[in-house]
């Protein structure tokens, strides 16, 4: 079942593409986490959402919001993506164990193998502030997401 708003967002340990470790509680306290769940590097419509996250990181800075991207590849995978698009925000691996990340937000696809497309906001205090799942062709839209932040201010 996928997580739901009001919920206590599981805390979890990833590899960035940027060779550091990450941690959800790290920000609590301090900054609103966009959580970014996506299936798999380099596929078209991941691709295009990244460029948006790309194009739109100043609001989401002003917004005082962390973006994290997840997916089931490997940091390597990530270093390669990133590097295309010029990502300056960590893309966190759920390599391996596969999905256990995704798992816990109810947002990994056995079926499939990957990782559903859907964005996590995680306030604050650790809290599930919104969940947004998408169809897998279908792109998320950032005005949403910068909605809510606006609304934790």
């Amino acid at each position: 079942m996928v997580i739901q708003k009001g919920a206590q967002a599981p805390d979890f340990k990833l590899m960035g593409h940027d060779d550091k470790e990450y941690t959800l509680s790290e920000f609590a306290g301090k900054r609103n986490v966009v959580l970014a769940f996506y299936p798999l590097d380099f596929s078209p419509v991941c691709s295009n959402e990244h460029s948006c996250f790309v194009n739109d990181f100043e609001q989401f800075r002003d917004l005082s919001a962390q973006v994290f991207g997840i997916s089931v590849d490997s940091k390597w995978a990530h270093k390669a993506f990133a590097r295309q698009l010029k990502i300056d925000y960590p893309l966190l691996a759920d390599f391996h164990p596969r999905g256990d990340v995704a798992k816990k937000y109810g947002l990994y696809l056995d079926d499939k193998g990957i990782t559903a497309r859907a964005t996590v906001i995680v306030d604050k205090r650790g809290k599930v502030a919104d969940v947004q799942v998408m169809e897998i062709p279908q792109q998320r839209q950032n005005s949403s997401i910068i909605k809510v932040l606006e609304a934790l201010k």
